[in-house]
């Protein structure tokens, strides 16, 4: 193998090493609890809180690109809490949430943004992007 070759193949490992990595560290939906986002919220993470109800057809739209967001490496680092919309009535309430279908973004403890009934993927994308300021 030629010098050129071998450097080539050593610089198209760590390329595909480093897009390996970079998804593998893409963001899980978790369920919502209050510690969690408290958790995440103290180490200054960004943080997307989903208030879905399963019945929820404008939930359902959302699904796609939340979990699109999860999978992203640009959005590694956000943190993704599912709320039940059905049945976590005090985190609702804490949280001031009216309506299923609400997404409220958080960069650490600072509210950036919310919206309720929204399915455009842009918009949502736009959204999670408030977090990573």
């Amino acid at each position: 193998m030629s010098r050129l070759t071998a450097r080539f193949a050593l610089v198209a490992l760590v390329a595909s090493v480093a897009m390996i990595s970079a998804v593998a560290q893409a963001a899980a939906i978790q369920p919502f609890t209050a510690h969690a986002l408290r958790a995440a919220q103290a180490k200054g993470l960004p943080v997307l809180v989903h208030a879905h109800a399963d019945w929820c057809p404008t939930c359902r739209a959302q699904d796609p690109t939340v979990e699109a967001l999860s999978r992203d490496p640009a959005y590694a680092r956000l943190v993704i809490l599912k709320l039940d919309y059905d049945k976590q009535d005090a985190e609702k309430r804490a949280l001031n949430v009216r309506h299923q279908s609400t997404l409220i973004a958080f960069a650490g403890a600072r509210e950036t943004g919310r919206s309720t009934g929204v399915t455009d993927p842009m918009a949502i994308r736009a959204l999670a992007a408030t977090t990573l300021r």
